[in-house]
């Protein structure tokens, strides 16, 4: 996802250095976009006011913002990292903590839309931090999102993004249930969706992956290995404050039903691929 949006960066006119842990995409990005691209995340940010990172996971946030070569080590005083991850809370204060130390600052920022969303330039950005760097990084950010809002302090981003992914795991089940109760009626389905979409069960996951369920498609979209990791960060969250997810805690078991199929890079609408029609 940071190769495009990277790129509506540097077609706004920002002057972008990228930095990849696969140099033949960096270097595929510099041949396609305005720009330059770095050895390290320290060479990266060398002069940069706004530092952007979007990576896997915890262990690869580390990776890449801490040590000798590690972006916080390269940053002017008072620049702003922001954090695109889908991470822990936990590593959003470890990391803001961090920064401050520093004489920087710091956003944790998750995205959602997916790939299609980053390319597009219209992902929906909830961010947790302080109001006056978040203010001075939102103008950047705007260049691929359609919507950036600062939630509270740090770690309320990635809580925030807990709450979305939480919804649509469970909206994504019981919209594969009811297309497997329609095609054992015997329905035409991809008629019932185009007349109940227009009602109280119109949904995101109802408009983009509703047809692409009917007809099998799962080969795009964000991965079942993703959602999986995604989940395991919202259930461990809830374990921690008290929080009960019983639907959550389903679906990700149904989650691992899809990789044992083969369906580890399947979108994460999949879920129906599990149930007998």
């Amino acid at each position: 996802m940071g190769y495009p949006m990277a790129g509506h960066l540097a077609r706004s006119g920002h002057r972008v250095t990228v930095y990849n842990r696969t140099t033949a995409k960096a270097e595929r990005w510099n041949a396609e976009y305005p720009g330059r691209w770095a050895r390290t995340p320290a060479q990266a940010v060398n002069g940069a006011r706004v530092v952007l990172v979007c990576v896997g996971n915890d262990d690869d946030l580390r990776a890449v913002v801490l040590g000798p070569d590690g972006a916080l080590a390269g940053m002017s005083a008072e620049a702003v990292l922001v954090d695109h991850t889908t991470a822990s809370a936990k590593i959003a204060h470890e990391l803001h903590r961090r920064a401050r130390e520093l004489g920087l600052y710091f956003v944790d920022a998750p995205v959602s839309g997916g790939q299609v969303g980053a390319e597009k330039g219209q992902l929906t950005v909830m961010c947790g931090g302080d109001a006056e760097p978040f203010e001075r990084a939102r103008p950047i950010v705007q260049a691929y999102a359609r919507a950036v809002t600062l939630i509270g302090p740090s770690g309320s981003g990635q809580l925030a993004k807990m709450v979305n992914q939480l919804c649509i795991a469970g909206l994504l089940q019981g919209l594969a249930e009811a297309i497997a109760f329609g095609q054992c009626a015997q329905l035409d389905m991809e008629r019932v969706l185009k007349v109940i979409g227009q009602g109280a069960a119109q949904s995101w996951q109802m408009d983009n992956r509703g047809m692409t369920m009917v007809q099998d498609r799962f080969d795009f979209g964000f991965a079942v290995d993703w959602m999986r990791k995604d989940l395991s960060i919202c259930l461990d969250e809830a374990r921690k404050n008290g929080a009960n997810l019983p639907v959550a805690a389903l679906v990700d078991q149904f989650y691992a039903e899809v990789q044992k199929m083969g369906g580890r890079r399947w979108d994460t609408s999949s879920l129906i691929a599990r149930l007998d029609r």
